[in-house]
């Protein structure tokens, strides 16, 4: 069952946990692993971690701060989602993770500075796809936009070794998905 009502410091505490997560996760992980994607068109842990990067650095408290200064009036960037390619591009794992628990410790932090309250998260803010979005919708978002891409990894990691398990496939939804 799913709860109505937004909480900013449950967002938030999960927000914090991802860089950890990730770097639990990925950091030191063999090439063969890192580099494995799901075919042509999809992305790699090294790509979706750039991906997770690109949008600490151009989206998430971008939009923030749009949000906040103009409202509906200015809608906010299109973020483009394959930029990931480009900011991927002779980097490592470990520096992503490096940059990536900078600018996320720096994006939540911002954000609890600013206290938002009940009335600042209804704020509106135009989204160039789907309109009028709040800012509660915005920080819940990026919140599960991090489980997602988590999920997304789990999946990618998980199929390097579908051949390998044998009839334990059944009991793997992972690698059905």
């Amino acid at each position: 069952m799913t709860s109505p009502t937004f909480d900013l410091d449950a967002a938030l505490a999960l927000l914090e946990r991802t860089p950890a997560v990730l770097d639990a996760l990925l950091r030191d992980l063999p090439p063969g692993w890192r580099d494995a994607d799901e075919g042509p068109g999809t992305w790699s842990p090294l790509l979706i971690l750039a991906h997770l990067v690109q949008g600490e650095e151009t989206d998430w408290v971008p939009r923030i701060e749009r949000l906040l200064a103009h409202g509906t009036d200015v809608p906010f960037e299109p973020f483009d989602r394959e930029a990931c390619r480009a900011r991927a591009e002779g980097e490592s794992i470990p520096s992503l993770l490096d940059v990536f628990a900078t600018r996320r410790a720096e994006g939540v932090r911002t954000v609890r500075e600013r206290r938002f309250d009940a009335a600042d998260l209804a704020r509106l803010g135009r989204h160039p796809v789907f309109g009028e979005v709040t800012l509660g919708q915005l920080v819940s978002t990026w919140a599960v936009h991090d489980l997602s891409h988590l999920r997304q990894i789990a999946r990618v990691l998980a199929r390097q070794g579908a051949d390998a398990v044998g009839p334990w496939r059944a009991y793997l939804p992972v690698l059905g998905e």
